[in-house]
């Protein structure tokens, strides 16, 4: 398949997913929510991990902001990302609160770098090597790939991120196979509001 044609199939996909999640009910997509919460913190690497790393969810994504109550309730160090401006780059900054977190690039709520500190600066090789990172995305396949916004912020990351990833996704917003490239990388384990599925892969740190 030519790239051209790779990106019309994403871009469509984009938009059948978008479709599906603004569909659910209000009082529906809680409750899948707090399905995935419950299996999402339930996992051995979940409780393992003293870091967690997690977007801050909008209006149409798996929400991640009850998570990160309950990380830092627990005790847990908690990280959310900060898109650097006029790079397609984003780096991860402690918070201590959601209160932290300002509106930032897309309208998504980010840390404030003058204010937070910043994750590579704060934590030891170990500790962000045996860490846990919740994944965004609009669709995933069951073979552990991801379909985001297209924008590449997470591709960049997880290029050099070591520790365990971990994609949230509603059922209905699952595909057998998704369009990939060779320099895609596949999550570690998956959530959904009905089951769990881990994968295994060359060079992937899977605990």
């Amino acid at each position: 398949m030519r790239y051209t044609d790779i990106r019309e199939v994403k871009k469509a996909l984009r938009s059948e997913f978008k479709t599906i999640r603004r569909s659910f009910a209000p009082e529906d997509q809680a409750a899948r929510d707090a399905q995935i919460l419950k299996k999402l913190t339930a996992l051995k690497e979940y409780k393992a991990a003293s870091l967690i790393l997690t977007y801050v969810s909008t209006a149409i994504e798996v929400d991640t902001r009850h998570l990160i109550e309950q990380a830092l309730a627990e005790g847990k160090k908690v990280a959310v990302p900060w898109c650097v401006p006029g790079k397609v780059d984003m780096k991860f900054f402690l918070i201590q609160s959601l209160s932290d977190l300002e509106p930032g690039s897309f309208g998504v709520l980010e840390p404030v770098p003058e204010k937070q500190p910043e994750l590579s600066v704060s934590v030891t090789d170990f500790e962000l090597a045996h860490s846990f990172c919740v994944l965004p995305g609009l669709g995933f396949d069951l073979a552990g790939y991801r379909l985001g916004y297209g924008k590449g912020y997470y591709d960049r990351f997880l290029s050099r991120y070591p520790g365990i990833t971990a994609g949230v996704c509603y059922t209905s917003c699952l595909k057998t196979q998704l369009p990939h490239g060779r320099y895609d990388r596949m999550i570690d384990i998956l959530v959904t509001e009905k089951f769990v599925k881990r994968f295994s892969a060359p060079n992937t740190s899977v605990r």
